[in-house]
């Protein structure tokens, strides 16, 4: 593991504009001060590591890729990993590490802002509610175990639609639009504000299990779920559920409102090494280290691709972002790049990562600030997709697996 300045330059990072009030996020501004130290400029709910804390082994040291292809150029590597600020970049492969390295702001021990990386976590804990019979069934509406939604454009919409982003609610994910539900729901999160007082306020535009229209207010939902059907905040259920049994071993914090109810839809800070869990446990099906942690049909579940299972609104380059076609697929809050390697992404805003290619047994954590991120919809700011790209020739670099027989 190795740490350095700001890629590229040989420069001591600069701090960045504090939070707001203060900090103004798709504006172009530098970032990478702020994600690294969420926990002392917003309210946050602590969660408490592992009793039992895991080390990832370490193994063979790995030799990045000089370049990726993108559709048919290819590009350096490092200048992807300079242009979008990269933190972090976490590379394992079947459960050990091969590359592990931080620059800026980042840290092995430093917890970083998820984004929507958690939305991942949140589908977990959803998964692990149900095993425990505290969901009957996905196909159950969400209003069911939350009357708070009853009413809204949730009302009588399946869990499972929701887990798909497909549950019909009207959605603008325009990040220069001041008047988008998304800046509307960033706005909950300031002084006094309340996200659940912002839920009440989603309206139905669409029919459920029809669109696929990427929501940061269903993941809200489903941290609404967790707490009124388990009877514990989402903090509080995440800390026993997965902190506990995949040995996290650094604290972490849920960014709340001034409510105490948790941002479930990004909020999520962890180190780079504990990101990764996530990762390795859907890698393997729901086990960690020989235990059942998330049931393995739930995970199954949630990586199938829409095309194969007769949904094809949820088929690559069919889900809305922003109202534009993203190019991949989605499962249950998780992103299904197509090709026929099983690969499957969290992905966060500002180019946050959790890859998994389980064909090669890797995972691979990428933590960014990416400056450009959200000043327009080309990917040529965003690097969603070049992104994952890039993370795809790094996981290449090993064989593919034996098929299990």
């Amino acid at each position: 593991m190795t740490r350095d300045h700001a890629p590229g330059d040989g420069n001591p990072p600069q701090a960045a504009a504090a939070p707001a009030p203060g900090m103004r996020l798709f504006s172009g501004e530098p970032q990478y001060g702020n994600f690294a130290r969420i926990q002392h400029l917003l309210p946050v709910t602590p969660l408490q590591p592992s009793t039992r804390p895991y080390a990832f082994p370490r193994g063979e040291p790995l030799a990045l890729p000089r370049d990726y292809d993108h559709h048919g150029t290819l590009r350096p590597l490092q200048a992807l990993l300079d242009t979008t600020h990269t933190s972090a970049l976490l590379v394992l492969q079947d459960g050990a590490v091969r590359f592990e390295r931080y620059w800026l702001t980042g840290g092995p021990e430093v917890q970083w802002m998820s984004m929507s990386v958690a939305k991942s976590f949140v589908s977990a804990l959803v998964g692990i509610a149900c095993s425990e019979g505290h969901l009957a069934s996905l196909e159950d509406p969400i209003s069911r175990y939350v009357p708070l939604l009853a009413g809204t454009a949730y009302d009588g919409v399946s869990i499972r639609h929701v887990l798909q982003m497909s549950s019909g609610a009207r959605w603008n994910e325009d990040y220069t639009d001041a008047g988008s539900e998304i800046a509307r729901m960033g706005a909950a999160s300031a002084p006094g504000g309340s996200f659940d007082a912002f839920m009440q306020t989603m309206v139905r535009e669409t029919t459920p299990g029809t669109l696929c229209q990427y929501d940061s207010a269903d993941t809200q939902a489903l941290g609404m779920l967790v707490a009124a059907a388990t009877g514990r905040s989402l903090a509080a259920y995440m800390r026993e559920k997965l902190c506990e049994p995949l040995g996290m071993a650094s604290p972490g914090y849920w960014v709340t409102d001034s409510h105490g109810r948790e941002m479930a839809f990004a909020g999520l800070l962890l180190t780079a090494r504990d990101f990764a869990r996530i990762g390795e446990l859907y890698r393997n099906g729901g086990r960690w280290q020989g235990v059942q942690v998330v049931p393995a049909g739930y995970v199954a579940a949630s990586l199938a691709k829409g095309e194969a299972r007769g949904e094809p609104h949820l088929a690559p380059g069919r889900p809305l972002v922003g109202g534009h076609a993203f190019p991949f697929g989605y499962g249950y809050q998780w992103w299904l790049p197509a090709g026929d390697d099983g690969e499957f992404s969290a992905i966060g805003v500002y180019n946050q990562f959790v890859y998994v290619d389980p064909s090669r047994g890797v995972v691979i954590v990428k933590l960014s600030a990416n400056p450009a991120y959200g000043t327009s919809h080309d990917d040529a700011d965003n690097k969603d997709e070049e992104t994952l790209l890039a993370l795809r020739a790094i996981a290449r670099q090993f064989p593919r697996l034996p098929v299990a027989r």
